[in-house]
């Protein structure tokens, strides 16, 4: 039965929001994790670990993330586990961070001029003393921006779990457009709301970013 919005279905929207930022936190927190397990492998000194993590950074980055959301979801059943929702979005959403943010953050590794690794080891620095005094403090500068702009992305992309049944702020809206038929009205609040998340993420990124450089003197 249709019947008019009131001010529970807002609220109702709004406290959806919560799990569309839970699943985001913890996917870029074990995405990042992962990450960096991605990172060390594209840096080291044996072939075949950089050929798996490229291989891994490839796969992820080159198939939808709609496509992994479906692998985890209904190939745990073939192995004889079952993943709710919630479960089945966390590790599809930090497989996908951790593909993105191993390869963002070896880009702004490989950024670091090489001069900075020869000038290291020309004071006997060793190489894991080189990459954490040295290189990665440079690295970092360079990784804020694109490493915001990625969770950005992710937290819109939440959206696709929807799919597989979780409840996040865009099934949320789905549910409340099904009673009341105001789509504008219901998807505008729910892109109000998804533009009140990230856009104050992107300005604090941006002022991070003008801070670090002015700490490198720049």
């Amino acid at each position: 039965m249709i019947r008019d919005l009131n001010v529970n279905d807002f609220l109702y929207i709004l406290s959806a929001a919560r799990w569309t930022l839970l699943l985001s936190i913890l996917a870029i927190a074990g995405g990042g994790v992962v990450g960096a397990a991605i990172l060390a492998g594209r840096l080291s000194r044996l072939k075949f670990v950089r050929v798996i993590a490229f291989g891994y950074i490839q796969f992820l980055q080159a198939t939808p993330l709609l496509m992994q959301l479906f692998l985890v979801f209904f190939g745990g059943t073939m192995i004889g586990i079952r993943f709710d929702p919630w479960t089945a979005a966390l590790i599809a959403f930090s497989l996908h961070a951790s593909a993105f943010l191993g390869d963002i953050w070896y880009g702004s590794v490989e950024a670091v001029p090489r001069s900075q690794w020869e000038g290291a080891y020309s004071v006997a620095l060793s190489r894991p003393k080189t990459f954490r005094l040295v290189i990665a403090p440079q690295a970092l500068r360079i990784a804020v921006a694109p490493t915001v702009g990625f969770l950005v992305q992710l937290i819109k992309g939440t959206s696709l779990a929807s799919i597989i049944g979780f409840v996040e702020l865009v099934r949320a809206g789905q549910f409340i457009n099904n009673s009341t038929l105001k789509p504008l009205f219901v998807y505008g609040f729910v892109a109000c709301i998804f533009f009140a998340i990230c856009w104050p993420l992107s300005k604090w990124s941006q002022g991070l970013e003008a801070r670090l450089a002015r700490g490198y003197g720049r």
